[in-house]
């Protein structure tokens, strides 16, 4: 039998509330629509009050809501602040742990990273790791109070919007090892600069546990104030001379294979997707899972089990009359780094025609228009047809030679059934873009005739 994950002593221990039953969960969910028998259900306020949705968690078979209002059923375990709650769950969690910690930030790549990290350790104990990009105010929190009791190892994603953010997350989650997967344009319009974005992201190895081990770029600009911040047991990656450096790249259409020399030790890694952006990650991945005390080796033959996920790069078939196109579905969000490598990506297909269906970056602010223009470039020499929808992709598109021009929209309902017209069978498209978006409204306007 699974023990339980929280006790009701447990849960009134860490969030100071009142439950008047005694009762085990076996799960935490915030989503009513989520909950299985069991879950602890936090009634979180964001875009609907979760207060709202305690009865239809309790009729889902919730044995326990969380809430700081009187709401109708039971059994409730009522705090002071929902969210706040949470925050203490999630620090009790973390402190009663006896796993080894990673967090993990980064402009692009951190969801990836993170995946490959996790990949890398499940090959040596059992691994907990946020759930998609869980990397927030509430992400952050929620992770670490699912942590499982017998877990030897946890990942921990952070994000950010704005200055300020990532350090509380990174002292609660107290990381032993603390990667930067890269430095970015991805919120400038919040941040004003690359190099707030960079000290905003260094404030990750402020959570370090003492001993801890700080991983940074060395390939970045920002290099030399990222070793600093990250401490005395500082480690570099990248393609530069580092601790964990990728000495070769070779890819194919669906796989790649990567020499990287770690600590001295040369180990060989097969890669179940594509990109030389993914070698790099990998890299600062077996960085990281070395440093938790990963056998080197065997952490580098369990990535030969990485593949890409569904908006990160997964691959996929489109069936259309006469045979099928290839699709690329990059569509989880978007920066001028991550664009560029997923071009790359797709020049790498052999495909009679390659597509880029590109919507806006989101958060760039004044640097928008010229972040979204300076990439004409690159999309023309990668791609035979460009679609691209969003104010800031209009910048794009006029930048573009008229041969390359497919079409523009307001928004990707609109481009939607536009890119669904011009594709034919042997053609390999690419979808990406921010969240904010909605590119997965493209992906499926395109799949759905497979379902």
């Amino acid at each position: 039998m699974t023990h339980p994950l929280w006790s009701s002593a447990e849960l009134r221990t860490a969030t100071a509330g009142t439950l008047p039953v005694e009762l085990a969960i076996s799960g935490i969910a915030i989503d009513s629509r989520a909950v299985q028998p069991g879950d602890l259900f936090i009634a979180l306020r964001d875009v609907r009050d979760g207060h709202d949705f305690v009865p239809a968690a309790l009729a889902a078979g919730a044995a326990c809501c969380m809430v700081d209002r009187p709401v109708a059923g039971a059994p409730l375990l009522t705090v002071a602040d929902t969210l706040a709650g949470l925050t203490a769950l999630g620090a009790a969690g973390r402190a009663r742990s006896q796993a080894r910690f990673a967090a993990i930030t980064g402009s692009v790549g951190k969801t990836t990273t993170k995946d490959m990290l996790r990949t890398a350790l499940a090959a040596c104990g059992t691994t907990h790791a946020a759930v998609a990009s869980y990397n927030n105010h509430w992400g952050v929190p929620l992770t670490l109070a699912r942590q499982p009791g017998d877990a030897a190892f946890a990942v921990i994603e952070i994000g950010m919007n704005h200055r300020g953010e990532i350090a509380p997350l990174a002292r609660l989650a107290r990381p032993d090892v603390a990667v930067i997967t890269n430095v970015g344009t991805a919120h400038l319009g919040h941040l004003g600069s690359r190099e707030e974005i960079a000290r905003e992201k260094a404030d990750i190895f402020q959570g370090l546990e003492p001993g801890g081990v700080g991983i940074y770029p060395a390939d970045s600009d920002f290099a030399p104030l990222l070793r600093a911040a990250a401490g005395p047991r500082a480690q570099g990656f990248g393609e530069a001379p580092s601790d964990s450096q990728l000495l070769h790249y070779a890819g194919t259409a669906e796989a790649g294979e990567a020499t990287i020399r770690l600590h001295g030790e040369t180990l060989h890694v097969a890669l179940g997707a594509p990109g030389r952006h993914l070698a790099v990650n990998a890299c600062a991945a077996l960085a990281a899972a070395v440093a938790l005390g990963a056998p080197p080796a065997r952490a580098a033959a369990a990535l030969a089990g990485f593949g890409a996920a569904a908006g990160r790069g997964a691959r996929r078939a489109i069936a259309l009359p006469g045979g099928e196109a290839l699709l690329l579905d990059d569509s989880y969000n978007a920066s001028s780094a991550s664009i560029r490598a997923a071009l790359a990506v797709l020049a790498a297909q052999p495909a009679c025609r390659r597509i880029a269906v590109l919507g806006d970056m989101r958060e760039l602010g004044d640097h928008g228009p010229a972040l979204h223009a300076e990439l004409a470039a690159d999309v023309a020499a990668a791609t035979d047809l460009t679609f691209c929808c969003g104010p800031l992709m209009g910048h794009l598109f006029a930048a573009l030679p008229a041969d390359r021009q497919g079409a523009q929209a307001a928004d990707s309902t609109s481009l939607a059934p536009l890119v669904s017209a011009a594709l034919r069978p042997g053609d390999a498209v690419l979808v990406k873009g921010s969240l904010g978006s909605r590119m997965a409204v493209i992906i499926q306007a395109l799949t759905e005739p497979l379902s």
